[in-house]
């Protein structure tokens, strides 16, 4: 598969594609490696931007690493990332230079492995009159392996009563995309992405980051990243 990559910022995130941290005993650099890991671990694995209809092979949903696909560098862009297993993270992918989701198709898909290729499924990001910029995207494990890759969706509880955005579906929060930098308008609308994790590593060890970021709301620390992850919405209200 031969999609570049797109422009990344690593957001609370001190990661390099080609160097692993102490104790990550993971070599599988390749998002469409197939491996297994325990806690500590770097997991590899991508965001394809495409098309609804690129994913999709005789009316069947793939995943970017089967070579079925018709994805190019001309209608798909990847964004490739390295996140340590069980750790919540925060990635961001730079929308203010030369990438924008709605002149990729607008839909994104997370994906890793290829003979146990998992992949999440279809999210929309952005088309000529909308953009969605925050996401909360969870990687479930069994016994160290990668089984699924799925959305969670807030029903728009974070921009509930503001005129400034859009209820997608009754699920995401958007933006007008001709009020994001590069599209007509002076918001970064770079895409936000919290990570978590579920299930069990190779050992057997229980992953617990998903449900922590459940119970962060009864907690201060819940402020942090309900900072981050709202600073959207709070530079956006700034503006008016």
């Amino acid at each position: 598969m031969a999609i570049p990559r797109i422009p990344l910022l690593f957001t609370m995130m001190a990661m390099l594609f080609v160097f692993t941290e102490s104790g990550d005993n993971n070599r599988a650099f390749s998002p469409c490696s197939d491996t297994t890991v325990q806690k500590s671990d770097g997991f590899t694995f991508g965001i394809a931007f495409a098309s609804r209809d690129k994913f999709s092979y005789n009316n069947t949903m793939l995943s970017p690493c089967d070579r079925r696909l018709a994805l190019s560098s001309e209608t798909s862009q990847v964004a490739v990332f390295r996140p340590k297993v069980d750790e919540i993270s925060l990635l961001t992918i730079n929308t203010t230079s030369n990438f924008f989701p709605s002149n990729y198709g607008g839909y994104m898909v997370a994906f890793a492995g290829r003979k146990y290729a998992a992949r999440s499924p279809l999210a929309f990001a952005s088309n000529s009159s909308y953009t969605v910029t925050s996401f909360t995207l969870v990687l479930e494990f069994k016994k160290g392996r990668l089984q699924n890759l799925y959305w969670k969706r807030d029903g728009c509880s974070t921009c509930s009563g503001n005129s400034k955005f859009v209820c997608l579906n009754n699920q995401d929060c958007a933006i007008k995309t001709s009020d994001c930098k590069g599209q007509g308008g002076s918001v970064d609308c770079s895409l936000g992405i919290q990570l978590t994790f579920s299930g069990t590593d190779k050992h057997y060890s229980v992953l617990n980051s998903w449900y922590e970021v459940k119970n962060l709301r009864q907690y201060s620390l819940y402020g942090l990243y309900s900072n981050l992850a709202d600073s959207l919405t709070s530079q956006y209200n700034k503006i008016f």
